[in-house]
């Protein structure tokens, strides 16, 4: 793609390596921001630079968090004894927007998959055994993709946790083999919470 300003290349480079935007999409956003006023732009650019900045991952369920402890976590309201398993902190957000569940998360950052070379020691399982070891936990809730690596990554988990006297779920399939929890809809993500089913 010719363009006549280095600036403008250099722009368009830069938002081109989000996952879904191409070089003309990034090229539309670029001239989009061209006919901002400075505040907008310059709004836009703090509030990217927070991300870095201002976010951490909670101590405790690795979910995003503004403080070492996120919002959930140090809730009263939320059930500490029941913990859902999540590959990343999108799936919180997709399951908070059920509103059919109350407990708290925890966020695995990934999923087990010798192929990626990703294994059990390379994503937040350890510190879900800790955890689960440590407080009185009642049950945990796989909520993972039904994926191979999903199933492999639940199947480990399970295998960890079955000499603990706690009940092992997972949520039912009303989600589609093979697809991503969020891009399950709320009511479908909600029922599969709700008909979670006990793993023997």
């Amino acid at each position: 793609m010719n363009l006549p300003s280095k600036v403008l290349e250099q722009a368009v480079n830069e938002l081109s390596q989000f996952p879904g935007i191409g070089k003309k999409t990034a090229l539309r956003m670029v001239i989009h921001l061209m006919k901002q006023n400075e505040s907008s732009v310059g709004a836009l650019a703090k509030a990217i630079l927070n991300l870095k900045t201002n976010l951490q991952f909670c101590s405790i369920c690795h979910n995003v968090a503004e403080t070492e402890t996120c919002d959930i976590c140090k809730s009263i309201n939320r059930n500490k004894n029941v913990i859902c398993v999540v590959k990343d902190f999108q799936d919180c957000i997709s399951i908070e927007s059920t509103g059919q569940y109350s407990g708290t998360y925890h966020v695995l950052n990934g999923l087990i998959s010798p192929l990626d070379g990703i294994g059990p020691e390379d994503i937040n399982i350890s510190s879900l055994l800790r955890r689960v070891d440590k407080n009185q936990t009642d049950e945990v809730i796989l909520a993972l993709s039904a994926t191979m690596e999903g199933d492999t990554t639940s199947f480990y988990i399970s295998k960890k946790l079955k000499d603990l006297s706690i009940k092992i779920t997972q949520i039912s399939r009303g989600i589609a083999i093979g697809g991503e929890l969020e891009f399950a809809d709320e009511i479908t993500l909600g029922r599969s919470l709700l008909g979670r089913i006990l793993i023997t």
